[in-house]
């Protein structure tokens, strides 16, 4: 069984360790514990009057029976964190595709979202697990090789495929979320139109911070980029380095969030942040190498989806649910679907053992 077995005045109780001390003392309400209702009433004393609030088993497209401890944005989160979309982000590109040990992933990048987006959203008085869930979630309909998988995939789907409704509406489609959430997710690019929530607007500037500034010093990592070629503006205003212009970046939320009661950023720091932004795209995003690279990505993407709108019957669990036929809509959404969740590697080796693809055309950067 494992554990230390030790003696209190009411119960045996097992602990991880033998000296084991440690207790809770006595709750306001020893019996019940902090229930989800419990919290949910301090949530209405305690958040901001445009914050979101968690309501009993959540606006979900199935509706579910509350938890008994958990608010209905807390388990968003939990499902997401545990989502199989959400692992493979571990594998997808960021800016390097196959990234180094110190390099971030797509799975990294949500991470640091979500402690930009929390921060901001625990000092304005927002709800901090609707913000945490969107955050988590927001980038997980991304295909494998970055950005340029929307380019590879936007033939296949109808309006074109972007990222953050695919998110919502297909890759977490089966988690039940709540309709903020999923709203949040939605609608989390700039492109889109605003959030429904004032934690999805935080969302998308958090989104927004954090991938200027660590894209930025995963650059000046592989010397691609110098502290010192940033725009005097940033240097001023932000500081060279990521810890300095995240923190600048925040408390010009914090400080604009407390100060109009919108969720924005003030005109210097938001011109700071467009100019970093800039400097990223001509820098790096945008440089010789990684337009070859997008270039290389999609090229294997789309040679990988023809296989599938093919043969649809080879994707996994497409036999089970009845079959499909070769190049009918519900394969041609079937291919994309499965492509899209690909990480980097298991997309590479597939289409080089599925389609024959020419090891060496494949984007720099996979080990071969």
């Amino acid at each position: 069984m494992g554990g230390f077995l030790q003696e209190t005045s009411t119960a045996t109780v097992i602990t991880a360790h033998v000296d084991s001390t440690a207790t809770i003392g006595a709750l306001p309400l020893a019996a019940t514990g902090v229930t989800r209702e419990l919290r949910e009433a301090r949530e209405r004393e305690l958040l901001s009057v445009g914050a979101t609030q968690a309501v009993g088993g959540g606006n979900r497209v199935r509706e579910e029976e509350p938890d008994p401890w958990r608010t209905c944005f807390e388990r968003d989160r939990d499902r997401i964190l545990h989502a199989s979309s959400f692992r493979r982000l571990a594998g997808k590109t960021q800016v390097f595709v196959f990234p180094d040990d110190h390099q971030r992933t797509r799975l990294t990048h949500a991470l640091e979202v979500a402690q930009v987006a929390t921060g901001i959203a625990r000092a304005l008085g927002l709800n901090v697990a609707l913000t945490e869930a969107i955050a988590l979630g927001h980038d997980c309909g991304h295909g494998p090789g970055g950005h340029a998988s929307e380019e590879a995939l936007d033939p296949y789907v109808e309006g074109g495929f972007d990222h953050a409704p695919w998110g919502a509406d297909v890759s977490l489609a089966s988690l039940n979320l709540c309709a903020e959430t999923l709203d949040g997710i939605r609608n989390h690019s700039w492109s889109r139109p605003a959030p429904m929530t004032p934690e999805g607007e935080v969302v998308s500037w958090a989104d927004r911070i954090a991938y200027v500034c660590h894209d930025f010093e995963d650059a000046v990592s592989t010397g691609i980029a110098s502290h010192d070629r940033l725009p005097e503006l940033v240097l001023e205003r932000c500081g060279p380095r990521r810890g300095t212009q995240l923190g600048a970046f925040i408390d010009a939320m914090v400080a604009t969030g407390l100060s109009t009661g919108r969720i924005g950023m003030d005109e210097e720091h938001a011109e700071a942040l467009a100019a970093f932004r800039s400097f990223n795209y001509e820098h790096i995003y945008l440089r010789q190498a990684s337009r070859d690279q997008a270039d290389a990505v999609v090229d294997v993407l789309r040679t990988l989806t023809d296989h599938f709108i093919d043969s649809p019957n080879t994707i996994p669990g497409v036999l089970d649910q009845g079959g499909l036929l070769s190049g009918e809509p519900a394969a041609i959404h079937a291919a994309v679907a499965y492509v899209a969740g690909m990480t980097d590697r298991f997309a590479f080796r597939s289409a080089v053992a599925l389609c024959d693809y020419d090891p060496d055309r494949l984007p720099v950067g996979i080990d071969r």
